[in-house]
């Protein structure tokens, strides 16, 4: 069977900015016939996430990231459908997800590394699995309650940079309803700040591109930060971490801001920020969300009922892939990897799929 798929074709370097002929698209096969145990999915949508930059490296600077190989397919979160099993526990028809999905049209794929998905959890909205309902509200959710020591109606200040990226405004509303009393987010447009409060019920939000980031989060957090949710690291969380409280927690999610670098993972701090973390006693612990997976099924099953009730508000940008994969020509790719760029190069706004075949859900699915 022909298909289509994304490899990397050459590396960025560790301190180098990617760009799309990094990747190539082209045309591959895959075997005819399903081996007991097996899958032949359908690939519906792709993720498309910052940690990915970290792949993109010969290492990744984590002993949990695979690096991709030159040559060879990417990979990364992906939703499908079955369209031939010889698994006992799926059936065609079905839809499924993987955190190591190929990025190709179509794949035969161990049953058992697949996990089975109900529609209806999401009203109908796979790619939520992807985002909301998957590993990044997983990340959101596991963070604040494992390293964010959130209580309710203990008045706590919660700041989140990288507030209007996929994790971010997701962290920030869960943050809310887990009992944080003012929510304060960090975001690069007056457009992503004004979705935050009127969209997403953040209490206020900075345009860290315009003004004294400083002097706003003194304005808005008049009694200090008792958690932050960390998503880029830099100057922005050197300067939150100036205004934390004693005994304050910050959730070291990521560092966007530091991918396009050559340093270890979790970058170390300034010594000025450092020597504040340390007399403060603020606790700054890496926090890997694949360690908490024997709570994953609650914790989804919490997120897709926030997200019946109205409660956790969802935003995502697709980018079609179909037709245009099928083209003579590499639009496909650009399609792709222009995704994946725009998280890379820290213009994230909300959550980023690729929609690789639409025509099969038809238009009420996103």
């Amino acid at each position: 069977m022909i298909i289509q798929r994304v490899v990397l074709n050459s590396r960025p370097g560790k301190n180098g900015v990617p760009v799309a002929e990094n990747f190539r698209l082209e045309q591959s096969t895959i075997a005819d016939t399903v081996q007991a145990g097996q899958v032949r999915v359908k690939t519906l949508y792709l993720s498309v996430d910052p940690y990915m930059r970290c792949r993109m490296n010969e290492d990744t600077g984590s002993d949990y990231l695979r690096p991709w190989q030159l040559s060879e397919v990417a990979d990364g979160g992906g939703i499908g459908v079955v369209e031939e099993s010889q698994h006992h526990n799926l059936a065609k028809g079905d839809f499924v997800t993987s955190f190591t999905w190929p990025w190709q049209t179509a794949a035969i794929l161990d049953g058992d590394s697949l996990q089975k998905l109900e529609p209806q959890l999401v009203n109908g909205r796979l790619s939520y699995f992807l985002g909301a309902a998957g590993i990044t509200g997983l990340t959101a959710l596991l963070g604040i309650r494992e390293k964010g020591h959130v209580a309710a109606g203990a008045n706590q200040t919660m700041v989140v940079s990288g507030a209007a990226g996929a994790c971010g405004s997701l962290a920030g509303q869960i943050g809310r309803l887990e009992g944080c009393s003012r929510v304060v987010g960090i975001a690069g447009t007056d457009e992503k700040c004004s979705i935050l409060v009127q969209e997403m019920g953040f209490d206020a939000a900075i345009n860290y591109k315009k003004g004294d980031v400083a002097k706003r989060l003194r304005e808005l957090c008049p009694g200090g930060v008792d958690v932050y949710f960390d998503n880029v690291g830099g100057d922005i969380s050197d300067t939150v971490i100036s205004q934390m409280n004693q005994n304050s927690h910050i959730i070291l999610c990521g560092q966007i801001s530091q991918y396009n670098k050559d340093v270890p993972y979790p970058p170390p701090l300034p010594p000025d920020t450092e020597k504040i973390q340390k007399e403060r006693n603020i606790t700054r612990e890496r926090f890997l969300v694949l360690n908490y997976m024997d709570k994953q099924e609650a914790s989804v099953l919490q997120l897709c009922q926030w997200i019946q009730e109205g409660k956790l508000k969802v935003r995502t940008s697709r980018f079609s892939l179909w037709p245009l994969i099928l083209s003579p020509t590499t639009t496909g790719l650009i399609s792709l990897s222009l995704a994946l760029l725009l998280c890379l190069r820290i213009e994230q706004t909300f959550k980023k799929c690729v929609s690789i075949i639409e025509s099969l859900l038809g238009s009420t699915v996103f």
